[in-house]
């Protein structure tokens, strides 16, 4: 489990591209220091396993339903990525319950500057759209953000991004036609889930 608050903004040095799957390595050195093999790192959202440590960089698998499920397939050596570590139960809960399983992928719509924040745009797949709501989280390439705004007539979600969030993560590089990785708040989908069963089983007394 993360919170959406990103600990390092690292930088991707190299990447190997296998049939199956590729390996990401990844410059983390502020991080390094708390990265054991086999723990689990969030990158751009997406919860992978760090497979090796070495000097200031982790390496990580990545399978290739990863790949073209999640805005990973457009990293690219030099790519910036959010990095966050797994919460520990013995912190303070900053963020959201974030689980690191991306719901979809949504296209950048703009980043609009401000005087003291950003407007942030982007398109949501339709089949998401139920599950944000004004004031309520939504994670965006491992960010935990409030949601401002959302038009269910165009699945266009808007976001402001303080300088802070702008200056600790990539999402101050992102251009419109850009992709990012989305999850939607778990409770939500609970939420759903146990409404289902239960109209289920009224129709079936």
């Amino acid at each position: 489990m993360f919170t959406g608050l990103i600990a390092e903004l690292g930088v991707v040095t190299a990447i190997e591209k296998g049939e199956s799957s590729a390996v990401f390595t990844i410059n983390a050195p502020q991080l390094i220091g708390e990265i054991k093999l086999g723990d689990s790192v969030a990158v751009n959202g997406v919860c992978l396993t760090a497979t090796s440590v070495n000097g200031t960089t982790f390496t990580a698998d990545v399978m290739v339903q990863t790949l073209s499920l999640t805005s990973l397939s457009q990293i690219a050596v030099g790519s910036p990525v959010n990095l966050e570590l797994a919460a520990q139960l013995n912190a303070r809960m900053g963020g959201h319950m974030v689980q690191g399983h991306v719901d979809g992928v949504a296209t950048v719509g703009g980043l609009t500057p401000g005087d003291k924040w950003a407007q942030f745009d982007l398109t949501v797949p339709e089949h998401l759209s139920k599950y944000i709501v004004n004031q309520g989280s939504i994670c965006l390439d491992g960010v935990s953000l409030t949601v401002g705004d959302i038009d269910d007539a165009t699945n266009v979600v808007t976001v402001w991004l303080i300088p802070e969030t702008l200056e600790r993560t990539n999402l101050s590089s992102k251009k419109p036609g850009d992709l990012i990785n989305v999850e939607v708040d778990v409770l939500a989908k609970y939420v759903e889930r146990l409404l289902a069963k239960k109209d289920q089983e009224q129709r079936d007394k």
